[in-house]
């Protein structure tokens, strides 16, 4: 039912509104101004917040400070733009160094129009400096991605009130133009993030732990990880056994769990339809570890806000993987899971009805002889690296391609995806190496190794290192993601090239061998996968871009879910796409989804 006030019709306000209630804050010192009228207006008459009118801005942002330190509880200081912003900064910087907990809610004006001599405009972002626990500048909301991005933002400005401390954040408002219109009755839903940590109380945990006895569909989704303890792995194992939940890993994970899913192939966007997706949409997704290349990463955020997302994040960061982020747990995995053990009833059970769901999904691969390319090769490698072995992948193709195989255990598998840039693979892999007492192996692109080829100098490379260089004559990945368009796009997009690495490698005192089809490797393999060498070793093997791309588009669409209806969406999608470009055909789905 609606209030009899209204809220402005700007949807920023209507977030920033919505989540001071949910998190009980209802005490502002307002300050005259016309940019921040769409706040101010929404909130005077609304009881649910104890308004205080302050004209001076410095008088003001002190005047809040009293009351937040007098009710023991943040208080909200709202000003219009330009000066007035600067007019908080001595008390914002008192309140910094009292640990009081004070929100700065400037108004700001169109960020396409700072330095262009607009009227009241200065550069509010990040004005306030070390002198806030946080400062977020929220976007100009266009469409559902920029209120879920806007709805985050505010979140996490609000949880570093009282985070490990307390003290003030800063929340800048860009907007169009003025705005004087109130015609919303009605807020609209949004998520309060809550943080648990290990100083809040077991009721507070325990209330998390009964909505997951009571779920039927939870999923784990496990990113990479650089070490998992023996202790964190037994944990998750006896996890999937308390809980209704499938596990998703994938080789960069380094977790060795039998009943654990790899999602790479058939959660990829070329693979996977929204209809399974969303007959397999958990109710619960729980993540943890760093970044995750599986292609669910992708497809959850398509149906943001239809589950709930807990996050395992020992420094307690915000980190919205899925869209959905309702819970944040700041503590390590292990504990999370051996908390979630002991709180487990006696007789609990996995019924696997949810994983019995998804591992016939992931079972439903169909697997072809490959023909040459290199999909092939990295299979080829891959397949015959021994256990207790180091693996290192250079970004996406390399990543992928391995992750369509089946590792030998007591593999550990590390890539640069923090950033996912080309630089530094090689020379990462042989850092690595260069301490390790087992055998080492990259796979890497040729892009990826000239960037970085100088590596190959370096001193301190032995014996167990494995190099498999798949020069394909440039970067394939923009053939795979549809980025080529014309043979220009060769000279500069995937950056063609007939350079080969044989002579650098021989003149760094390697064993090089090279091959060209499925027999040339085959005879090459025999002494590239020895364990016994006297000299590091290099492999070049080569292939053709385009080919290889066609290759795993063939592997998806082998086995991809197809019914008549998505098969017609799906294609005609694509021919839309090749007929007005992507950019164009974004907008009209963007257009829809509206109505």
């Amino acid at each position: 039912m609606g209030s009899w006030y209204m809220y402005s019709e700007l949807k920023v306000y209507q977030i920033i509104i919505a989540l001071l209630k949910k998190y009980g804050i209802s005490h502002c010192v307002l300050s005259a101004g016309s940019r921040n009228v769409p706040f101010v207006h929404s909130i005077e008459e609304d009881p649910d917040f104890h308004c205080y009118s302050v004209v001076d801005e410095r008088s003001a942002g002190y005047f809040a400070l009293g009351l937040a330190q007098e009710l023991h509880e943040p208080v909200v200081i709202s000003c219009t733009s330009s000066t007035a912003t600067c007019n908080y900064w001595p008390s914002v910087a008192e309140a910094y160094y009292q640990g009081v907990p004070i929100i700065v809610l400037t108004s700001d004006r169109d960020p396409e129009m700072l330095g262009q001599w607009e009227d009241q405009m200065i550069d509010q972002v990040g004005m306030y400096d070390r002198h806030v626990r946080k400062s977020v500048n929220l976007p100009i909301i266009n469409n559902r991605d920029d209120e879920i991005y806007c709805q985050r933002l505010v979140n996490e400005a609000l949880l570093e009130l009282n985070h490990h401390g307390t003290g003030p954040v800063h929340i800048n408002v860009p907007m169009k133009s003025y705005n004087n219109s109130f015609n919303v009755k009605e807020l609209p839903q949004v998520t309060k993030i809550e943080r648990l940590c290990l100083s809040d109380s077991k009721s507070q945990w325990d209330n998390q732990i009964a909505k997951l006895k009571k779920a039927k569909r939870i999923l784990v989704t496990c990113g990479q990880n650089s070490y998992v303890s023996p202790s964190s792995q037994n944990a998750i194992s006896e996890f999937f056994k308390k809980y209704n939940c499938a596990v998703s890993i994938e080789y960069m994970s380094n977790i060795d769990l039998a009943e654990g899913l790899n999602l790479n192939v058939c959660m990829d966007s070329r693979y996977v339809i929204q209809k399974k997706v969303k007959e397999l949409l958990p109710e619960i997704v729980i993540s943890f570890g760093g970044n995750i290349f599986s292609g669910i990463k992708e497809q959850l955020r398509k149906f943001a806000g239809q589950f709930e997302h807990w996050l395992i994040q020992e420094d307690g960061r915000v980190v919205d993987l899925y869209k959905s982020i309702t819970t944040i747990f700041e503590c390590k995995p292990e504990y999370f899971f051996q908390y979630c053990l002991a709180s487990a009833d006696d007789n609990a059970k996995n019924d696997r009805h949810y994983y019995d769901e998804f591992k016939r999904y992931v079972d439903s691969v169909v697997y072809p002889d490959f023909p040459w390319s290199h999909v092939y090769a990295i299979k080829e490698v891959v397949e015959k690296i021994p256990s207790e072995s180091i693996l290192h992948l250079s970004i996406n193709d390399s990543i992928r391609i391995t992750n369509f195989f089946k590792l030998n255990p007591k593999i550990k598998t590390y890539a640069n995806i923090g950033t996912h840039g080309i630089d530094g693979c090689l020379s990462s892999f042989l850092g690595q190496a260069a301490v390790s007492q087992n055998q080492s192996y990259l796979i890497i692109g040729d892009l990826a190794f000239f960037y970085d080829m100088n590596a190959l100098r370096l001193r301190h490379i032995k014996n167990n290192v494995h190099i498999l260089l798949i020069n394909n004559e440039g970067g394939s990945e923009f053939y795979f993601n549809r980025m080529w368009k014309n043979n220009a796009s060769d000279l500069h997009t995937t950056a063609r090239h007939h350079t080969k690495a044989e002579l650098w490698v021989k003149s760094n005192d390697f064993i090089y061998l090279s091959a060209c089809d499925k027999q040339s490797l085959q005879e090459a393999l025999k002494q590239f996968m020895r364990n016994d060498l006297e000299k590091p070793v290099f492999l070049e093997v080569f292939t053709e871009m385009k080919t290889d791309a066609e290759v795993i588009y063939k592997f998806f669409d082998l086995s991809r879910p197809k019914d008549a209806q998505s098969e017609l969406i799906r294609r005609s999608k694509e021919w839309v796409k090749a007929t007005i470009g992507q950019e164009k055909a974004q907008k009209i789905a963007n257009f829809f989804k509206k109505q």
